[in-house]
């Protein structure tokens, strides 16, 4: 397409998106993912029990205590094993942006993911026009043309994978966003031996061995706080 203004818009839009993404993935890498704040002093695990702790949370319902923090955190919060703190509607720790999708950076997960699957999308057009239509201005040198085949072949295989890849734990972030519940709280709901609980599906196979979340492995590290639902 270097004959053509094709070839200068696809280089601008190709380019384009890279950008976007890489922007989206290193504010999901570099935001806060929403850490619960640590407190000025330890908690007193002693009065756990007493009757001032339980006056002093009696308007913040459904909040827990972290042992492993030492703090009180919010409903939907849990605790990351890997960054060592609570964060608030934590979905997972995802070793793809090194850092956990949470509250805050969650949105630039989402975004991160749409312009991977985009660019996929593109590439295998890119590549399959490429084969499709006739290239005047390329070299007839057998060493070249088997070249560009096997880049062409190498990227439509990268693309394909990465692709899909992407694709399915887009799916499940949206189905988690529409749901309003993250991935932790589906798999602890899974862990709770509900008869009506759906079985773990694929998606989450998928995240568990590639993307670390903490399927069956997950547990709660709170303690049970008096007159307070957990």
């Amino acid at each position: 397409m270097s004959d053509s203004l094709w070839g200068p818009f696809h280089v601008l839009i190709f380019n384009t998106l890279v950008f976007l993404l890489s922007y989206a993935h290193f504010k999901a890498m570099l935001s806060d993912p929403g850490a619960v704040p640590l407190p000025k002093t330890r908690v007193d695990f002693s009065d756990i029990h007493t009757g001032e702790l339980s006056a002093m949370l009696q308007n913040k319902d459904d909040w827990t205590v972290c042992t492993r923090c030492e703090t009180y955190r919010p409903p939907r919060a849990h605790h990351c094993r890997i960054c060592k703190r609570c964060i608030k509607r934590m979905d997972h720790h995802c070793p793809w942006i090194n850092n956990c999708v949470g509250e805050k950076n969650q949105r630039y997960f989402v975004q991160f993911l749409i312009y991977v699957t985009i660019l996929a999308v593109y590439a295998i057009a890119l590549v399959s026009i490429s084969w499709l239509r006739e290239c005047p201005l390329c070299s007839r040198e057998i060493t070249i043309k088997q070249t560009r085949i096997l880049h062409s072949i190498v990227l439509l295989i990268e693309a394909v994978m990465f692709g899909l890849f992407v694709l399915t734990i887009l799916y499940d972030q949206i189905e988690a966003i529409i749901h309003d519940e993250t991935g932790i709280e589906q798999l602890a709901a899974l862990g709770s031996g509900s008869s009506d609980t759906p079985k773990l599906s694929y998606r989450k196979v998928l995240l568990r061995h590639i993307c670390r979340l903490p399927c069956q492995s997950y547990q709660p590290t709170y303690r049970h706080l008096p007159s307070h639902t957990v």
